[in-house]
């Protein structure tokens, strides 16, 4: 009788199979391919079928204004972005060299079960099914942290399209989804737990900047929260929301430089003192090649 971990897609290995590493390559590709083409056509067409209010993706986003409303064109700017960047990771699949190639596949259950939960995830939101949409983004959250944890050394170019990107998204996504899930998303209730609940962006982004010094988290986690915003901005000029998000958007970006920097120089960041080790005995950083 086979081994559990034998079995077992999201186990981890030293190496795969020319059989494993084929069978990713398929599902992989045909997976991003999935998730791009239902987030493309959704962003400008709404579904005609089903029993609840049909929207586009951004058309259910304004229709449902809330405390995490975000602004279409960042984030629509984000998963472009990262759409492209994973073409890249998926060319390691395809890549002449084994450690590549290895490296790739030891993520590839993880990312093609994000892209399947987040296919289902639009099809659903889409059509206002909005507590089953969120409890897709929790099983998709738990899926991506577990990869994050698991498997966070691996060069940028697997690291930011395969795991920080799409995990920030959901994080994010969170929030966003699950206030519009919730009635009364302008009253006054609502309003001030959106107002402390935005504080979480900073804090779940400094701590993968100061724990993993992953500068990856901490400039999608920006990204995510300068979207939010400018949402806010145009939505109500006089509060307090998008102040709380353009600051959580500074000061990530801000430690983000702190870390990238020395990372891209060759200088390790130790927090409460700087120093400098030989590249000899510098410990590898998240994101090194």
């Amino acid at each position: 009788m086979a081994n559990f971990s034998d079995l077992n897609p999201f186990a981890k290995r030293e190496s795969h199979s020319a059989t494993s590493i084929t069978t990713y390559k398929v599902l992989t590709l045909l997976s991003w391919i999935l998730s791009v083409v239902t987030t493309v056509y959704y962003d400008f067409e709404s579904p005609n079928d089903g029993h609840l209010i049909r929207r586009t993706i951004w058309g259910q986003n304004y229709a449902h204004r809330s405390g995490f409303t975000q602004n279409a064109t960042i984030t629509s700017i984000y998963w472009l972005v990262l759409f492209i960047v994973q073409l890249g990771y998926i060319g390691h699949l395809f890549s002449s060299d084994s450690a590549k190639v290895n490296a790739a596949a030891s993520v590839g259950s993880h990312f093609i079960f994000n892209n399947l939960l987040h296919f289902g995830w639009v099809m659903l939101f889409v059509r206002s099914h909005f507590i089953w949409s969120e409890i897709l983004l929790i099983i998709n959250f738990i899926n991506l942290t577990s990869l994050y944890f698991r498997h966070n050394a691996y060069p940028k170019g697997i690291h930011m399209p395969a795991v920080s990107g799409p995990l920030a998204w959901t994080f994010v996504a969170l929030y966003w989804n699950g206030a519009i899930m919730v009635p009364a998303q302008h009253s006054l209730v609502a309003r001030i737990f959106a107002n402390v609940f935005i504080w979480s962006i900073l804090v779940y982004g400094m701590f993968f900047i100061v724990i993993y010094k992953d500068y990856t988290m901490g400039f999608n986690l920006s990204v995510l929260a300068a979207s939010l915003g400018v949402a806010q901005f145009f939505d109500r000029v006089i509060a307090f929301q998008w102040i709380f998000a353009f600051i959580i958007m500074a000061v990530l970006f801000v430690f983000t430089v702190v870390v990238a920097v020395p990372a891209w120089t060759g200088k390790e960041v130790s927090w409460g003192r700087r120093e400098t080790q030989p590249d000899a005995e510098r410990a590898p950083l998240l994101g090194d090649n």
